[in-house]
């Protein structure tokens, strides 16, 4: 009876577990259908290993007549005491099975077996879930049953590990696309890679607000500190806009040396323009007070610092630009191009926030009209705008900044 219920669970999971939306509710059901096949389980654990720059790994953790729960653990869980005298580190590290009982004198190396024995568990096996590619992840399987899990209990836990496992790999990987595509091109241009635009030339257009922005002094800052204490500041200054432009609803294209190319999408959803162009402007007076509050003490020297950001609103061409196999999802056009020249000019007048007057007629109010002026390669003068709450105060007699 047994072997004939696991047979269809196997069968059901290498089908893809089809009848389950999501990977905690395919674990959930997995383990309901264990329990109905009639192997005494408690609580199961899955623990997977991720690609991520903040997260060590995700687990997912059932238990009997309750929801799964889904969580995460980031690196320093390498160096804690709990995962270092735990099973699930002997399987991530040598990939073997530990068993343990807590009427087992041996199984007193762990401490967590205390634990287990409060609430009531007999048995408790941590798996090895191997991956094609080599890596190393953990299930964990324990029971209340008395005396623990039978011989024939533990070959059916092992027999269902592979096709499990196979089925968490397919998952993984696609998380794992998803989320060094979020990493390193956006959001957005995952979805849409992952959607199948990869051919070069596949292109959209788009109407966006444009956020463009460099460090100021970033290369007498290069010349004069050690380069490894450049990129942790760089890291910490992109730190002070990246979380503001993702707050209010911009996703980060591109980092350029110690410049950031950003674009908040204007569509249907998002209601009319002015909307989006006020979260754009409350998303750079974060920045500009989060860059202004950072310090970093390099030897006897603390150093202070300073950016510019262009603000613009245009069509964009979106898409796939590059040679051969090698691609770049990026925004280009005239608007990208007109905001670039704009963040030039804020540096040139020396304030944080500047804005042309397409940006500034949706986003009106607080502005300073600070000229009209030639743009190197368009052939119209563009006016820019700055914020009032930056203008210098001017002294009896004094003039603005010449043009540039």
């Amino acid at each position: 009876m047994l072997a004939d219920e696991l047979k269809k669970i196997t069968d059901w999971l290498i089908d893809g577990a089809r009848s389950t939306p999501n990977p905690a509710r395919m674990m959930g059901e997995t383990c309901e259908r264990l329990v109905q096949a009639g192997l005494p389980l408690w609580r199961v654990g899955v623990f997977i290993r991720t690609l991520h720059p903040d997260i060590f790994g995700r687990n997912f953790i059932w238990k009997l007549g309750a929801e799964v729960e889904v969580g995460t653990v980031d690196f320093d869980i390498q160096e804690s005491s709990q995962f270092v005298s735990s099973p699930l580190a002997i399987v991530f590290h040598e990939g073997i099975e530990v068993r343990c009982r807590p009427d087992d004198p041996a199984s007193k190396r762990f401490p967590f077996i205390d634990d287990m024995r409060a609430e009531g568990v007999t048995d408790y096996i941590a798996v090895p879930l191997l991956f094609i590619d080599g890596w190393t992840h953990a299930s964990s399987w324990t029971t209340k049953q008395p005396g623990g899990f039978t011989d024939d209990q533990l070959a059916a836990l092992r027999s269902i590990v592979p096709p499990l496992t196979r089925l968490i790999e397919v998952i993984g990987l696609r998380r794992t696309a998803s989320t060094l595509l979020d990493t390193y091109v956006g959001s957005r241009a995952g979805e849409r890679i992952l959607a199948g635009q990869i051919r070069r030339g596949h292109t959209e257009t788009m109407e966006a607000a444009i956020w463009l922005s460099d460090l100021r002094g970033f290369t007498a800052l290069s010349d004069r500190l050690p380069p490894e204490h450049v990129v942790e500041i760089l890291n910490l200054y992109f730190d002070c806009q990246v979380a503001a432009i993702l707050k209010h609803g911009g996703e980060v294209l591109k980092f350029m040396g110690d410049g950031l190319l950003a674009v908040f999408p204007i569509t249907q959803r998002d209601g009319d323009a002015r909307q989006v162009c006020a979260r754009v402007l409350d998303a750079a007076y974060e920045a500009r007070a989060s860059v202004t509050a950072l310090d970093y003490l390099s030897g006897d020297t603390r150093e202070r610092f300073r950016f510019g950001v262009a603000l613009h609103i245009g069509r964009i061409l979106y898409g796939n630009i590059g040679g051969g196999n090698r691609l770049d999802f990026t925004c280009i056009g005239p608007a990208v191009n007109l905001a670039a020249r704009l963040e030039k000019m804020a540096g040139r007048f020396g304030r944080t926030i500047v804005a042309s007057s397409a940006f500034t007629e949706i986003c009106s109010g607080g502005w300073h009209d600070l000229g009209e002026f030639p743009i190197a390669g368009f052939a119209k003068a563009e006016h820019v705008y700055g914020r009032q709450d930056e203008d210098p105060p001017l002294s009896a007699g004094a003039t603005p900044p010449a043009p540039w």
